[in-house]
């Protein structure tokens, strides 16, 4: 390179500096550039290009937002997923779904807001209640959206954390309830109530959604499905003795994403969990006592989506 040639290269990067200093550090707009440094709109526009191709700019986001956005972007590369939200957490804070549920509610809204139909499939739990709750009322007529799991608790009532009936009093889109209980009182009872013909058309339904959200239920002593009534202490401690460490829709799963043989899972009425290959399967969960069946479960791809809150995900990216 000549004199002349390193003259007009340097000469070039200053003012790729100055262009920059003058939009990220000032503030200037382009047009505001473009006549103090007597160059073209065009111009002013390339400099400040040239100046962050160049490496001469670094941006930095100084606020909480921007770790949430990295901590997702980690979670997304670490776990292959397909979409990773992170939120900020609240220290003083002992809510399992605050921020999360929110997060969640504006995800669900999008997706419902959409002109061309979906399916859509919900799981159960408290975060997932939360979300649909602050849902806004809707007018959805193209879409469908379907329970994955029974509906039905252990005393005959409506299982309290399944939330096909509250969406459908806010959202008005065909429903598909599954009109069953959680967990069968055996395997023959499972297999009989599924081959109902008016189970079959949900069952179909659930396997083809092009979105679902779900939670993880942890298996600790205070288990949802022990203290909602679906299993027995006994079985929870079998479960246990098993190596479970959570559970979505009532599949229970070890620490490697494996559902467990027989105990409980052999009862199960719920659909199986739709497929991470041809749809989205989003798990709305956060918190220490979730941290193993949530890794457990984005290891083993039995999710392709997870939104979380901050604490959760730099757990989840150590190690």
């Amino acid at each position: 390179m000549n004199g002349r040639q390193e003259s007009g290269t340097s000469s070039r990067l200053d003012d790729a500096a100055r262009a920059g200093w003058l939009y990220y550090v000032a503030g200037n707009t382009q047009d505001q550039i473009a006549a103090k440094l007597g160059v073209s709109r065009q111009s002013a526009q390339r400099l400040v290009s040239f100046a962050v191709s160049e490496g001469l700019v670094r941006v930095r986001i100084d606020h909480p937002i921007a770790n949430c956005l990295e901590l997702a972007r980690r979670l997304q590369s670490r776990y292959a997923l397909d979409l990773a939200e992170v939120v900020p957490s609240d220290p003083d804070s002992p809510s399992t779904t605050i921020g999360v549920a929110e997060a969640a509610a504006a995800e669900i809204e999008r997706r419902l807001s959409s002109p061309e139909p979906i399916v859509m499939a919900l799981g159960t739990g408290r975060t997932l209640k939360a979300a649909v709750e602050q849902l806004p009322a809707m007018e959805c007529p193209q879409h469908k959206v379907v329970s994955l799991t029974g509906n039905i608790a252990p005393d005959g009532s409506a299982a309290f954390y399944n939330v096909i009936f509250t969406l459908a009093d806010t959202v008005k889109a065909r429903s598909f309830p599954m009109p069953l209980p959680v967990i069968a009182s055996s395997r023959e009872e499972r297999e009989m109530l599924l081959s109902q013909p008016m189970i079959q058309p949900t069952l179909a339904l659930a396997a083809r959604a092009d979105v679902t959200f779900i939670g993880i239920g942890d298996l600790g002593p205070t288990a949802p499905l022990y203290e909602d009534g679906f299993i027995t202490e006994a079985e929870l401690k079998a479960l246990q003795k098993a190596g479970a460490v959570g559970e979505i829709v009532g599949w229970v799963f070890d620490r490697d994403g494996r559902l467990i043989d027989g105990i409980t899972n052999d009862r199960v009425a719920s659909a199986p969990i739709p497929s991470r290959e041809k749809s989205l399967v989003v798990a709305l969960a956060m918190g220490e006592k979730k941290l193993p069946g949530i890794r457990a479960a984005a290891n083993r791809r039995l999710v392709n989506g997870l939104i979380t809150d901050e604490r959760t995900a730099a757990a989840l990216l150590e190690g």
